[in-house]
């Protein structure tokens, strides 16, 4: 049922209109008469009407100044303005209210009717919006959790595939390339680090505490990214955009998460705690993961951040540790440029401070050195020589001044940083290579995508996108062709028939293999032998 207010200070007025609506929309509307602008805006109040008719020229407050004071109370009404002939461009020029149609004086029946109807298909589609946002808004609050706990499983558990990060950042509305993870952990009691009687703890916090303790975690982060409870505790990923958390910020965060451990306990009969891991780029979130348990396990506290405690490396004051991780995040993202530059800065820096102890100058090179080409032989596609390495040390003692030791040690730096930038595509490569010289080998055989992926040693599915990206075309359809391509050479010799030829390309039926044929060259094999053969 529509509420519908109508304003005028003539009775006639009121009573023609609403004898014509109950008339031509029986049981539709509930009606209320007002006639003043006071009135009006006083019935509007407690009424609440979808829709107002209102007259402009009223005793006191006018139709135009009512139509404003009820716009604050009722932003969607819908206005309908009465006026008289002579008052009708006052009116439009007046007006800027949002009305959505004018009715001159004297009305008649079909002009209500119609302006009536227009007004409830407004008033519908609006409540139909508003319902399917709604819906949508209750199916997102369903969805998220999911597409949260997905995310925090792949950074976590390192399950990453760098498109399905991006997607769910997209999802999530993350900008950021890092953050920090906070773990919270319950039990039935805290004894020193430890909760006692994690299982059930962990059963009861599942079924009937997990949507309250994430609507409380939310209260106090709203930028967090919340997982599915996991033993006795929940994986909390927190973006930001800044690298390294200052002192006034962690105390900040320590003491905010105090405040939220107290609502927990206090919303649950289960107690709780919360460690806190370092910044880290998105893609070593398991490092600030493994932080926050370390940092609860080392102290009993109920709140403990990793660079609160001394398990936490430590470094002297002028000691550039962010350039120091900048130089081997650059070197693992395959960043050469970039990493080459810090690890110069880096190197400066040193000489810079330390030029009368060369010897820690040359340790510190060897220690990076070692580091990168660590992580260049853990990136695959190189093999490890046990004594590949064994002149590092003679070339370092021996090098005469600064000069020698920078180059050895960019040299060095140069080269891993290459490796590591070209080694992915460089094994795709040889995977691809290996495919196809089987491929070649092997074709007039009943070879499938499966066979293929365990003769390189790489599941199927990871094979067929690999094989799909490199070549633009699936396994399937360039197998074909290269079958295809054969036969046609084949059929240009008089010394093959049809169904020598489709066995030697791998099609032991002779009409699957003129319908493969056909399908690629529009011709059948005999008409091609007959147009190409020798």
């Amino acid at each position: 049922m529509y509420r519908i207010l109508l304003a005028d200070d003539e009775g006639i007025v009121l009573n023609s209109m609403s004898f014509l609506i109950e008339k031509n929309f029986e049981g539709k509307f509930e009606i209320e008469t007002a006639k003043s602008g006071r009135a009006a805006i006083e019935q509007a109040e407690h009424f609440r009407p979808d829709i107002i008719f209102m007259d402009i020229q009223m005793p006191g407050i006018n139709g135009i100044e009512a139509m404003k004071e009820i716009r604050t109370m009722l932003p969607s009404v819908i206005f309908i303005v009465l006026t008289a002939y002579d008052k009708f461009d006052y009116a439009k020029e007046a007006i800027n209210l949002g009305v959505m149609e004018y009715i001159n004086k004297p009305f008649n029946q079909k002009d209500v009717v119609a302006v009536l109807k227009a007004a409830m298909d407004k008033i519908d589609d609006r409540q139909r919006r508003r319902r399917e946002d709604l819906q949508t808004k209750e199916r997102m609050e369903t969805v998220m959790p999911i597409i949260e706990n997905g995310f925090i499983y792949s950074i976590i558990f390192e399950e990453q595939i760098d498109e399905d990060i991006a997607n769910y950042k997209d999802l999530l509305g993350i900008n950021s390339t890092g953050g920090y993870i906070m773990v919270v952990v319950f039990g039935e009691n805290q004894q020193g680090s430890l909760m006692t009687n994690v299982v059930g703890s962990s059963v009861k916090a599942q079924t009937t505490y997990y949507n309250k303790v994430r609507e409380l975690i939310k209260d106090a982060f709203p930028e967090a990214v919340v997982g599915n409870v996991s033993a006795n505790r929940i994986p909390i990923f927190i973006p930001s955009v800044e690298t390294h958390m200052e002192l006034s910020e962690r105390g900040a965060i320590i003491e905010k998460c105090r405040t939220l451990v107290r609502s927990l306990n206090s919303a649950t009969d289960i107690s709780y705690r919360i460690g806190i891991g370092g910044m880290r780029r998105m893609k070593n979130a398991a490092e600030s993961y493994e932080e926050a348990i370390k940092a609860l396990v080392s102290t009993s506290g109920s709140v403990a951040h990793i660079d609160d405690l001394p398990i936490s490396v430590s470094y002297e004051e002028n000691y550039p540790a962010a350039l120091e991780s900048e130089i081997f995040e650059k070197l693992e993202d395959g960043d050469t440029d970039t990493c080459l530059i810090k690890a110069s800065e880096f190197f400066d820096w040193m000489v810079t401070g330390y030029s009368d102890d060369i010897m820690s100058i040359r340790l510190k090179c060897l220690e990076f050195v070692l580091r990168a080409e660590s992580m260049m032989y853990r990136s695959g596609g190189l093999t490890y020589e046990f004594s590949s390495r064994k002149e590092y040390l003679q070339e370092l003692l021996s090098a005469p001044d600064t000069d020698a030791l920078k180059a050895w040690y960019m040299d060095k730096f140069k080269v891993a940083a290459g490796n590591i930038s070209t080694g992915s595509k460089d094994r795709t490569h040889h995977v691809i290579k290996k495919a196809l010289d089987y491929i070649d080998k092997n074709f007039h055989k009943d070879i499938s995508l499966d066979e293929l992926a365990g003769e390189l040693g790489i599941s199927s599915y990871y094979f067929s996108k690999l094989f799909k990206e490199e070549k633009g075309e699936g396994f399937v359809e360039y197998l074909t062709g290269r079958r295809v391509d054969e036969a046609k050479t084949l059929l240009k010799s008089p010394e093959h028939s049809i169904k020598e030829v489709g066995v030697a390309c791998g099609y032991s039926d002779p009409n699957y293999f003129s319908r493969i044929f056909k399908k690629a060259t529009g011709m059948t094999p005999t008409e091609y032998k007959d147009k190409n053969g020798e």
